[in-house]
């Protein structure tokens, strides 16, 4: 088992991670299930069944490309769940009205940005994705699916021996949206593993492979990219 603590101040978004895990139970996803959850005046408390294995942070670019087509397949399962059914969503309109928030209390991390915009002022970067909203929605509205919201690699949990992976984690920011902000994530915070260039690229053709995604656009997981540090903080 494992427990995860929030202070007061968090205990919302604590909870927010209970119901998810509660709604996901059942639905054909390999994810925590939730064991006990204790709330009082200084915080709360989720313990919930721990995933077997190493997190996908921890292999290195060959074990990682071998469990990559496994961590494809996880995301799409969640990628199949009923939209419909889904009571959670973070849809473009309203991650962009986070990042306005973000951004007004000049609160985004320079450390989730990249290099070339660390000195870019804020309020610049919220401009360069406000211009490709009109877009976006669009494709939004044509290609909503429920995302786990945040699957960079140490959320993906692997078998070190088999190298298949085993199931997901940290699922608090799931919820209807484009599957390109989850693919863009995924791609983005695999790089650091990659021993060469050829891996990355061949990374890239084999998810998009795997989720049967004939012709990926680069331009689109461009932009969930210069979105998603502004929406942190």
């Amino acid at each position: 088992a494992f427990a995860k603590i929030a202070p007061a101040s968090r205990r919302g978004e604590l909870a927010g991670e209970r119901d998810r895990l509660i709604w996901l139970k059942g639905r054909g996803v390999a994810c925590p299930e939730v064991i006990n959850w204790q709330e009082e005046q200084e915080g709360a408390c989720l313990v919930i069944t721990a995933i077997p294995g190493v997190p996908a942070a921890d292999l290195s670019g060959a074990d990682l490309l071998k469990a990559w087509p496994s961590m494809g397949q996880q995301l799409g399962a969640v990628h199949s769940l009923s939209v419909d059914q889904c009571p959670f969503e973070r849809r473009l309109s309203r991650m962009f009205g986070r990042a306005v928030d973000v951004v007004s209390r000049n609160a985004v991390n320079p450390d989730f940005l990249p290099d070339e915009d660390k000195s870019t002022p804020q309020l610049d970067l919220l401009a360069r994705v406000e211009r490709e909203l009109p877009v976006r929605l669009d494709q939004e509205r044509t290609d909503m699916v429920v995302c786990h919201g945040d699957p960079c690699m140490p959320n993906f949990m692997v078998d070190p021996k088999t190298l298949q992976c085993t199931g997901l984690i940290d699922l608090g920011r799931l919820g209807t949206a484009d599957r390109y902000a989850d693919l863009a994530l995924m791609i983005a915070n695999a790089e650091e593993n990659w021993a060469a260039p050829d891996e990355a690229e061949r990374a890239f053709a084999v998810l998009f492979n795997v989720l049967g995604i004939e012709a990926p656009d680069r331009e689109r997981l461009a932009f969930y990219l210069r979105l998603d540090p502004l929406t942190w903080g």
